[in-house]
């Protein structure tokens, strides 16, 4: 009796097996039981290096973390998650190979050029985060980097670099999913990491309620993509539409539309962008610069992936979908930015108007929208970054917050941080010289290759309205008068912002050191990249080899 309850369960275990992974895995790996044992799917382990590497980077981290002490937190901890992060730079760059594409776990995941560029872009991101998170003294990244905990911060920051990974190589609607929840669940909770602060545990809320239902939207569009085709992975999808399911089944349809407006809500798309200038303000600087980028490279190659790969049969849908997204996204970014006095803010609506420009790219299709995509999402990393690196080193100077009267008389205080500032803002602009000039102008060319020269007017027309925010801001670092604290109560005011406490003037100066050499080495990277763009432009090259959107 024993022996055929054993016999049994043994049996139903199999059975479960079998059915997980038809579901999950491509068929021709899902020949999961093979006289009555399991067969594992083959995995690239040498691939995967860069999602390890992040992965590892952050159980080490945690590890690290339980040691005591000052030095632990202060030194030991951060150096240990910048090490994570550029292992995750080393192992993209030695995995880094043109035209390699590397299908694994079981062909649900690929690892090529657009995954790598995104693993780049991430981990610069969070390098970058960890340095103005540690800069201590009364920066609020530095705040929030003590309260919730050096080494659980820095975890959560590498394990959201994972997600991002995971995103952008998916070819599968499971790891895709997976990947979503990867990069979303661990911001959630670095948005709401300055406890002390009412406005972050706000920010961490608000992202949580409308993240959520940005992924329950994804999921459920997902599912009927899924319902509609029977297959989960990309190809299999490509190959079931016309000939399983017509170009015109309203599941399918009601699938794609959910899943675009899924992915729209992680990449800030108007209109689904209500949350990002609340949660940008609210959340941590080095939170706010890390997942502004970091994001926002993610998601869209997602959806170049998915669009790409599993849906161009459907592209006289999502084509005309995207276009119209992308002049409403550019629209509504920039001029919700031209009355912003909150310099976080202002960003958030610039960051929505530049996804309006990214959008074209893919609008446009072909090799030349991908590899214009790719090259943007690396010369906006470098733009947005620096913007962000200088507003942690001004903000709540003298209780002013991130408002943009902490910025008057920089030019004549600090005039190495206010070029960086100017930069940043001339480049987010567009302005020849910087590396902005270069991007905007490959996705006017890559709209005019793609037929839709109307968008590539577009983003001249946004340009233009950009200009009455961005250099109000330059207007403001060269005045000569000295700031002062603006009305509480105003719009942006940051009079709702406690101070910090116990920041010494010693830790104060040496946290806005690293900001501003953080600044300066950003700018001069902005620059740097338009004088010599060959590297950039070999990613984007590589990632429009490796993906190709139909035209």
């Amino acid at each position: 009796m024993n022996t055929l309850r054993v016999s049994t369960l043994r049996s139903s275990t199999a059975g479960a097996f079998a059915l997980v992974a038809s579901l999950a895995l491509p068929a021709s790996a899902s020949a999961a039981a093979v006289d009555g044992r399991f067969q594992a799917p083959d995995v690239d382990y040498g691939a995967l290096a860069p999602l390890f590497a992040a992965s590892g980077g952050a159980l080490a981290v945690l590890v690290v973390g339980l040691l005591a002490g000052k030095f632990v937190r202060r030194v030991v901890v951060p150096t240990a998650t910048a090490a994570g992060a550029l292992a995750v730079i080393v192992a993209t760059v030695a995995g880094w190979q043109p035209g390699r594409a590397s299908a694994t776990l079981a062909g649900t995941l690929v690892v090529d050029a657009p995954t790598l560029a995104v693993a780049l872009v991430a981990a610069v991101a969070a390098l970058v985060a960890v340095a103005l998170a540690v800069a201590g003294g009364r920066v609020a990244s530095g705040r929030a980097w003590r309260s919730a905990g050096p080494a659980e911060w820095s975890a959560l920051l590498l394990v959201s670099v994972a997600g991002m990974i995971m995103l952008a190589g998916a070819t599968s609607l499971v790891t895709l999913f997976v990947g979503v929840e990867l990069l979303s669940i661990p911001l959630y909770v670095l948005c709401a990491s300055d406890l002390r602060r009412r406005s972050s545990l706000e920010a961490g809320l608000k992202y949580l309620i409308v993240g959520s239902v940005g992924s329950a939207t994804l999921l459920f569009g997902l599912a009927l993509i899924y319902g509609a085709t029977g297959a989960t992975t990309f190809d299999a999808i490509a190959g079931a539409i016309g000939s399983r399911v017509t170009t015109s089944d309203a599941l399918l349809l009601t699938g794609l539309g959910l899943a675009l407006v899924g992915l729209a809500f992680k990449a800030s798309v108007a209109p689904f962008h209500q949350w990002t200038p609340d949660v940008y303000q609210g959340a941590p600087t080095a939170v706010t610069a890390f997942m502004a980028v970091a994001t926002k490279a993610a998601a869209l190659v997602a959806l170049v992936r998915l669009l790409g790969t599993a849906l161009p049969s459907l592209d006289d849908v999502w084509v005309p979908a995207l276009a119209t997204l992308a002049v409403v996204t550019t629209v509504i970014g920039n001029v919700g930015a031209l009355g912003q006095r909150s310099l976080k803010r202002m960003l958030a609506w610039s960051g929505v108007g530049q996804a309006g420009y990214m959008l074209v790219a893919v609008a446009a299709g072909g090799r030349s929208g991908v590899e214009a995509l790719v090259f943007y999402l690396a010369a906006y990393a470098l733009m947005n970054l620096a913007a962000f690196a200088v507003v942690a080193y001004r903000e709540e100077r003298g209780g002013l917050g991130d408002d943009i009267e902490t910025l008057r008389g920089l030019g004549r205080e600090r005039p190495a941080v206010a070029w960086a500032m100017t930069l940043s803002m001339l480049a987010l602009a567009g302005f020849p010289g910087t590396v902005g000039f270069l991007g905007k102008f490959t996705l006017i060319d890559a709209a005019v290759e793609g037929g839709v020269t109307w968008l590539g007017i577009v983003i001249v027309v946004g340009s233009m309205i950009s200009l009455g925010y961005y250099l109000r801001v330059v207007a403001a670092i060269w005045m000569l008068r000295e700031a002062t604290k603006p009305t509480v109560g105003t719009a942006g005011s940051p009079a709702a912002v406690a101070p910090a406490a116990g920041g010494s003037p010693e830790a104060d100066s040496a946290g806005r050191r690293l900001a501003a050499i953080l600044a300066v080495a950003l700018a001069a990277a902005v620059v740097a990249a338009f004088a010599w763009p060959d590297p950039l432009f070999e990613i984007a090259r590589d990632a429009g080899s490796a993906l190709v959107l139909p035209r």
